[in-house]
């Protein structure tokens, strides 16, 4: 998409889309729909660059913000996270306005800073109700660190209702269309729902506190422009709701099931408990995690009450493909989560403490511990135990 898109009288999309990507922050976040890096022109009496995009698409930009006017002419360069997917572009267009003022909070000046000490522009540090008056229009700034870094913040627009929080309430999806009118719904819910899990489940507290701060503000919110994907202009309200209860972490009647497998015994463990928790009348998702990307396994928990992880024992420790999505809830932390380790094992065992261990460092409550452990290959009365024990565990997520 080589022109920018009028998205309010005045204001431009003037980001870029990343069709081939395929991991975000390195190999720790797979983007299988690639991704946008949306940035934002407001064009008044002064004008504004509302953040930037990857450094691989700057010439993009500017040839967008040139098919409006003179970059020159940009007044105010709005930096709401300096993550190099919104600022990466940041030295080539100061250097076409170099006049500008940048507006950013002070975590996010000291982040340039250190970043670009070479370079010496004009800052101008906001803070949550700091207004900038561009003529027709203001910039109302929202302090949101840890909403994903400590440099965060939102861009609020009163004259038009709306609101450029950066990363929050964004979706890593390449799309030639910009507006939720515009796209499958339940597309875009999904990669919301991964985006969550993966990037911002441990902020959830804040997440929620922020929230309820936008509301005490009374802000209108019609439209919302992240700086990831789509753009929320007919239900806003879906994603902001959506938001409400990832962050309380209200799961459903559901349950995930992650484990791997060596000579199939944990595996008939795994398919025991899967028939136990649907006897019971509980959704449940089932997946080998050597076949599975484990970041689609994290945005399935997001709405789910429980995780059950198995593995057999390889050199008194775990198979190894396990490990990453332990290592990665542990950061994660996510709420109201009801854990069950299971597997198997030969000679000797371990396999079994080490992932009741790694579940509690998560914060996951473990329903039993500790959980079904068979040496060798199940006996009837094994598969028995973990089908019985996968309808206790339905029943309990039901309650």
């Amino acid at each position: 998409m080589n022109h920018p898109l009028a998205i309010a009288e005045g204001i431009y999309w003037v980001g870029a889309i990343d069709w081939n990507i395929r991991h975000f922050h390195g190999p720790a976040f797979s983007t299988h729909r690639g991704t946008t890096y949306n940035a934002y022109y407001i064009v008044d009496e002064k004008t504004a660059l509302v953040d930037t995009v990857y450094e691989p698409f700057q010439e993009e930009l500017i040839a967008k913000l040139k098919k409006i006017q003179d970059p020159v002419k940009i007044e105010y360069l709005v930096v709401n996270h300096t993550e190099n997917d919104h600022a990466g572009a940041f030295p080539a267009i100061m250097n076409l306005c170099p006049t500008a003022h940048v507006l950013c909070t002070q975590r996010g000046y000291e982040s340039l800073k250190d970043r670009y000490p070479h370079l010496d522009f004009q800052y101008t540090i906001v803070k949550t109700g700091t207004r900038i008056t561009l003529g027709k229009r203001s910039l109302l700034f929202i302090e949101a660190p840890m909403l994903h870094w400590p440099d965060s913040m939102f861009t609020y627009v009163p004259e038009e209702s709306l609101l450029m929080p950066n990363d929050a309430f964004g979706q890593h999806i390449a799309s030639s269309a910009r507006f939720d009118d515009q796209v499958d719904l339940g597309i875009v819910m999904d990669e919301a729902a991964k985006y969550y899990a993966n990037i911002l489940m441990p902020f959830s507290s804040l997440i929620t506190k922020k929230l309820e701060e936008i509301q005490k503000m009374n802000l209108e919110i019609k439209t919302i422009a992240p700086s990831h994907g789509i753009i929320w202009r007919r239900d806003p309200g879906r994603i902001l709701n959506a938001y409400a209860r990832w962050a309380e972490g209200q799961g459903a009647a559901k349950a995930v099931i992650a484990y791997d497998t060596m000579w199939l015994s944990t595996e008939r463990m795994a398919y025991a408990l899967l028939d136990g928790l649907v006897s019971g009348g509980c959704d449940a998702r089932l997946f080998k995690l050597s076949l599975s990307d484990r970041n689609d396994i994290i945005k399935e928990l997001l709405d789910a009450r429980a995780l059950l992880v198995g593995s057999p024992t390889i050199n008194n420790d775990i198979l190894p493909v396990v490990s990453p999505l332990l290592d990665d809830l542990v950061g994660l932390r996510p709420k109201n989560k009801i854990g069950l380790a299971f597997g198997a094992y030969g000679w000797g065992g371990g396999a079994q403490k080490i992932l009741e261990e790694r579940l509690k460092a998560a914060k996951i409550e473990l329903f039993v511990e500790p959980g079904p452990t068979v040496k060798w290959v199940p006996k009837p009365e094994d598969l028995q135990l973990c089908y019985q024990l996968g309808r206790e565990l339905a029943a309990r997520i039901k309650d």
